[in-house]
């Protein structure tokens, strides 16, 4: 038997129609030589026979091909193709069991079955679970696209990995043709293709660094990100930050490599809206995280497909990651939420409109304990014909690489795991279960493309090193496709049409299509809360909510932590009380807000004294109306219409009252320190008591009183 041979599949027509010509200018390399090399060293590994070959592993894999076979059965796999693989299973089988009774027999004379009998063996029933896990109906395309990049230098953290700066040169984009076929062959899709615009005309796009990568609907245009990695370490310019391209697959005249951003900004994550828009990450909004270190925040953006008309997509204000459009058009990604809690516990799904409003935490954002459930899921994307998500469960110092897990929102969330299926449990939730394995040695999976709940293509290394691509079921399966010895490879998607999910209307004011069809009447923003009592969280007993405090979260505009400190809490961010709105005797509110700021609010009583306090944000875009069913109303709970109208829509969205002076922004100084001038201080200087005078001092420049009060 071959054990090389594969079965041949026959792209589709379309496919073959879109990219023959454009692949005829780029040169193919037949890798087939030195794939069954690397294909064979690693079930090697994976199986641990090292170089014995004993014959349990090899019953163990016909077992295996047996389960994987009538699990294909039951997915409409041939049954020409699949037939004739356990017909050689079966004779596997019939080898293994007449080997064993001559090893019994040689044992038994003082000799031993020979191991290159026993390495064919294994080697011939690898081969052939191989050629039945590419009997999958789901694996019926004939090319496959990913990127090769280094691993990023800098710190180890999920904000550093994505700065121009930290990218180390080299890899690039590439094609994989009949990956899953006997002859597969290796294409640089840049190898020859020129810049026909911008800063970089006129150049080819190496050295450097790529990043993110994205299939059009259509198959026929990809997008990535790319840096020439020119910078040192802090260097925001052009020449060090990525920016988007994108590359059509023109059957006519070659590829077309067109650059659609540039600028001091690193601007990557393009992601192809379902009404032919492009969101993507970039730090062009501007701000800081407030915590560690020098690092510009970035969050979601959108434009044009050409690269014009960007807007803001996202005004959070710390970073964001990997957005990804559901099967029903909507728009998911990774939001780090970080309002009035611990920095690292939050980083998980979130969903808005394709326009950018209404964002939602939908799981993961209040967890029992951290150690109960991922610190961080990313690179989440939609499973096909399923209402369920994969995700990697990564680290917060790490990089977005861990291990796989599926999202299923239909379940109730008990703060843990009950939301969460481990698909690959062979490796710990990084950070979080530090205790059974450091996190380095965690970044093992990631960027994950979803065929079905049950397989899955991935970058795979068992040692988190040197990614490779694979095929991975959630039985325990893996088949590798592709393996640079010298670089990752990751990202892999399908390079063919796939179904484009339905258009949801923009409802926002923001791009220019959409000015231009406003004919200048801009709505006014609102918010409505139909009733504030319907929460997740027990309202303290009797508690009565007569208004809404609304606080904006102010962006960090300078880059050290505490450098200016605001005040006593470490690393945190400045704020403004932009005044409050009432709250009707049936818990609704309606109300006018500021759009395109990072805000929250608190619940307050008749005495104006704060109830409870959101730790989480939300903001409007212009012209949006944002309406909610409660305050942090339970997730998944159907509401059902109330026949009687809400006390608050039955008249006027209410105007933001302004609160008092040195609130908005908060300033100890104008707020607090005339309180105890006119109360405090003659009396405790006179008992000689604690000194609440408003002498500025220390190296923060705050009051005496301040530095008293916040020592207590």
């Amino acid at each position: 038997m071959n054990r090389g041979a594969f079965e041949i599949r026959l792209p589709a027509a379309l496919t073959m129609l879109i990219f023959s010509v454009s692949f005829a200018t780029a040169k193919a390399v037949d890798i087939a030589p030195t794939m069954h090399k690397l294909i064979e060293a690693d079930w090697i590994e994976q199986d641990g026979v090292r170089a014995d070959f004993p014959l349990e592993q090899t019953s163990k894999l016909v077992t295996r091909g047996y389960e994987l076979a009538e699990r294909l059965r039951l997915s409409s796999a041939s049954s020409s193709q699949l037939e004739p693989l356990v017909s050689e299973l079966h004779r596997i089988e019939a080898d293994l069991r007449a080997a064993k009774h001559v090893l019994i027999e040689a044992e038994g004379s003082g000799g031993e079955m020979p191991i290159s009998k026993r390495r064919d063996l294994y080697f011939d029933a690898r081969w052939t679970v191989r050629r039945l896990a590419f009997c999958n109906p789901l694996l019926d395309f004939d090319r496959l696209l990913f990127i090769k990049r280094h691993h990023p230098r800098g710190v180890f953290h999920m904000c550093d990995q994505y700065y121009g700066f930290n990218a180390v040169p080299g890899g690039g984009l590439y094609v994989l043709s009949d990956p899953f076929g006997p002859n597969p062959k290796l294409v640089d899709l840049l190898t020859d293709a020129v810049v026909e615009n911008g800063r970089l005309k006129g150049r080819t796009l190496a050295p450097g660094g790529f990043l993110s990568p994205e299939v059009s609907y259509d198959g026929k245009t990809i997008l990535f990100a790319y840096t020439q990695g020119k910078g040192k370490d802090l260097e925001w310019t052009p020449q060090s930050c990525y920016h988007i391209f994108r590359l059509d697959l023109n059957p006519a005249n070659g590829p077309l490599l067109v650059q659609l951003t540039d600028g001091p900004w690193d601007d990557f994550d393009p992601c192809f809206l379902p009404n032919g828009r492009i969101v993507f990450n970039s730090e062009r909004r501007g701000g800081y995280l407030r915590c560690g270190r020098h690092c510009p925040t970035y969050a979601l953006h959108s434009m044009a497909p050409d690269g014009s008309d960007i807007i803001h997509f996202s005004y959070h204000e710390t970073h964001e990651w990997h957005p990804s459009v559901t099967n029903d058009g909507m728009v998911v990604y990774t939001r780090w939420d970080y309002v009035d809690r611990d920095t690292n516990i939050a980083h998980h799904i979130w969903t808005c409109f394709p326009d950018g409003r209404d964002p939602r935490s939908l799981h993961g954002n209040y967890p029992a304990r951290r150690e109960t459930r991922p610190w961080m899921e990313m690179s989440i994307r939609a499973i096909p014909d399923s209402h369920k998500f994969v995700a990697t469960a990564a680290a917060h110092h790490g990089n977005a690489f861990g291990s796989l897990v599926m999202i299923d929102l239909r379940r109730q969330d008990d703060g843990m795991m009950s939301q969460l299926t481990r698909l690959t449990p062979d490796v710990p939730l990084p950070e979080a279960e530090k205790h059974l394995r450091p996190i380095e040695e965690c970044m093992v999976y990631g960027t994950a493309w979803p065929l079905s709940e049950d397989d899955y293509l991935c970058a795979y290394d068992r040692h988190a090193k040197n990614h490779g691509i694979y095929w991975i079921d959630r039985f325990g399966n893996k088949e590798l496709i592709y393996r640079d010895p010298s670089i990752p490879s990751m990202i892999p998607i399908p390079l063919r049409p796939r179904p484009k999910p339905p258009v949801i209307p923009s409802q926002t004011i923001q791009t220019a299509e959409d000015i231009e069809n406003a004919d200048g009447i801009l709505p006014q923003e609102t918010i409505t809360v139909l009733n504030v009592y319907n929460s997740d969280f027990e309202w303290p007993e009797g508690a009565k909510v007569t208004k809404l405090r609304i606080i904006q979260v102010l962006p960090k505009t300078t880059p050290p932590p505490n450098e200016p400190r605001i005040g006593a809490a470490d690393q945190t961010n400045a704020r403004a009380v932009l005044g409050t709105v009432p709250v009707e005797a049936d818990g609704s509110a309606h109300f006018e807000v500021p759009p395109g700021k990072m805000i929250y609010f608190q619940a307050l009583d008749e005495r104006g004294m704060a109830i409870q306090s959101m730790r989480s944000g939300t903001y409007v875009h212009p012209g949006e109306q944002l309406s909610c069913v409660g305050c942090h109303e339970p997730k998944g709970r159907t509401t059902r219409p109330s026949a009687v109208t809400p006390l608050a829509l039955r008249r006027p969205p209410s105007r933001i009252e302004p609160d008092m002076d040195g609130s908005n922004p908060f300033n100890y100084v104008r707020l607090v320190q005339p309180v105890l001038d006119r109360n405090c201080v003659s009396c405790h200087s006179r008992e000689k008591a604690l000194d609440l005078t408003g002498v500025v001092e220390g190296k923060n420049g705050w009051t005496r009183s301040y530095n008293n009060l916040a020592a207590k």
